[in-house]
């Protein structure tokens, strides 16, 4: 029979452990893949149950340790039958961790959730953030239990912190930082107010101030602000001084000598608001007698004790001071090093950047030369197709040559001596072929006569063929008006090369050199050039 507690699906405290990311912190509303099934909230490190369903590691941890018999909450809502479909869960063997959820979640957009932080950046920043957000409630460091904002931290415990105290060196009160400035002990508005008459009386002229701790031996003298000035900056030199005084007061002490070792209330002896007793003991002193020395060694006793008791309120007073300060450098020492690795982090990040962009402008100019390749390559091809277009496999080739003013002043010129036409075949496997034109002439009719030969190129069947070339070759330029084509024919001189197997891509050139005359090409009887075009046709003879 099973237990009762067993069938009892418990569920966390909130503070109990650190589960899921609150959703409200999500710039878009999570999708229901992102959440968790225990806690309800963004998955941390999130784990995957036979059944599917998805919880954060610490939700995992939890349920698993507080049920006896625990079951999948999600597969519990779907229906009843959650045993048979594997609702049980078991950490090692039925949770895994789900990478591909976690990578999603980890690039969710997300903001800071405390007021008045700007921050916006991605869920995997997000942890990173709130340990140094400045905006973030931190309780305070003295241990005073109030929760501050991180970047008022300095100002709380300068002004604000009522732990954060210092003790007046006159009343022996303990104050804060801020109300022992402006503090006022008992009977010190009479000594100010002495102190302003002497000045009226002495006419009122500025003079040099020694410092409070002269009667230790500190012989600075000044006006009154650099007085306070000199007071808070040399604490060493002044806790140094106070120590000599006390070792010099115990060891006077244990000699019993009469003479105090310093006269630290010199002043206030021979002030009319000093103590009665002093007075008296000036009195006493004139008069010579054994009481009186007995009286005046009390006194002086008296005055001793005095003076330690004030010695050991400075010091006091001192410390706390000191310990203020420590507190306000531990303060900015934790903002300077959270500085320094926010400029840690962008400087990684402007490296990798930098890393980045070389490596794109790398990628960029190898595909720059891809296409530079790609282009030649079309270009190639759309020159081939041409060609292939134009081929013809019977002997007959009508050539077109376009552009004649152009091509002829070229060729006057020295730009361009000759131009060749496109390559055809006397059958399907038979005599690659070509013709050669010079528009200015060659040979015996330079600068007077059109030129053209017969070209025989290296083909694809050449070892087939029977060789020389022997076939009849005929040239016609065409009268576009079809009244009268000029036409040349010739056969091959078989123990030349031009009509041998070719060697090279292509044998010498040979036909007529005086083709036609440039004189008769303008001819108003004819349209041999018509619309700056010739038309050029060469015929095999096959018998």
């Amino acid at each position: 029979m099973a237990h009762p507690a067993e069938d009892v699906v418990s569920t966390p405290d909130e503070n109990e452990f650190p589960s899921g990311f609150p959703p409200s912190i999500c710039d878009q509303a999570p999708r229901e893949k992102h959440l968790c099934g225990s806690c309800g909230s963004v998955l941390n490190r999130p784990r995957r149950s036979a059944c599917g369903h998805r919880y954060c590691l610490a939700c995992a941890h939890w349920l698993l340790r507080n049920n006896k018999k625990p079951v999948c909450k999600k597969c519990k809502e779907e229906g009843p039958s959650t045993e048979d479909e594997g609702g049980v869960l078991t950490l090692d063997s039925q949770f895994f961790c789900d990478a591909a959820i976690n990578k999603e979640i980890m690039e969710l957009k997300v903001h800071c959730a405390n007021q008045g932080c700007p921050w916006r950046g991605v869920l995997r920043d997000f942890e990173e953030h709130q340990s140094q957000c400045d905006y973030a409630l931190i309780p305070c460091n003295v241990g005073c239990g109030h929760m501050v904002i991180r970047k008022a931290l300095a100002s709380h415990l300068k002004k604000g912190c009522p732990k954060n105290t210092s003790v007046c060196p006159t009343c022996s009160r303990s104050l804060p930082v801020e109300e022992l400035q402006n503090h006022t002990c008992h009977g010190q508005g009479e000594k100010k107010m002495s102190k302003e008459e002497k000045k009226q009386k002495n006419g009122g002229s500025k003079q040099n101030v020694a410092c409070t701790f002269s009667e230790v031996g500190c012989l600075f003298k000044a006006s009154v602000e650099k007085v306070k000035e000199h007071e808070c900056s040399d604490h060493v030199t002044h806790l140094q001084l106070l120590l000599e005084a006390t070792r010099t007061f115990h060891a006077s002490e244990r000699g019993a000598k009469n003479t105090p070792p310093f006269t630290l209330l010199s002043r206030h002896s021979a002030d009319d608001s000093g103590p009665p007793i002093q007075r008296e003991v000036e009195v006493e002193t004139d008069g010579g007698d054994g009481a009186g020395r007995e009286e005046m060694s009390l006194a002086c006793s008296l005055r001793d004790d005095q003076a330690t008791i004030l010695v050991g309120h400075q010091l006091e007073a001192l410390q706390q001071r000191l310990q203020v300060s420590e507190n306000v450098i531990c303060v900015l020492n934790r903002e300077l090093e959270k500085t320094q690795l926010c400029i840690a982090v962008l400087e990684s990040g402007n490296q990798i950047n930098l890393e980045t962009i070389q490596a794109l402008e790398t990628k960029i100019m190898d595909q720059e030369q891809r296409l530079a390749r790609k282009d030649m390559v079309i270009s190639s091809l759309q020159q081939c197709v041409s060609a292939q277009q134009d081929v013809t496999y019977d002997g007959t080739f009508l050539w077109r040559i376009g552009d004649i003013g152009q091509k002829l002043k070229e060729s006057t010129t020295g730009q361009r001596h000759s131009q060749y036409s496109p390559a055809f075949y006397t059958s399907r496997y038979g005599f690659k072929v070509g013709m050669r034109l010079y528009l200015n002439g060659d040979g015996a009719g330079k600068g007077t006569h059109l030129s053209l030969f017969f070209v025989i190129m290296k083909g694809e069947h050449d070892a087939l063929l029977s060789w020389p070339f022997k076939h009849k070759v005929t040239f016609m330029l065409i009268d576009q008006n079809q009244r009268d084509h000029v036409c040349h024919a010739f056969r091959p001189d078989l123990t030349s090369t031009s009509f041998q197997r070719p060697m090279l891509d292509t044998n010498v050139a040979s036909g007529c050199p005086k083709f036609f005359p440039l004189a008769k090409l303008g001819s108003p009887k004819h349209a041999y050039c018509k619309d700056n075009t010739l038309f050029i046709k060469c015929v095999v003879d096959h018998s």
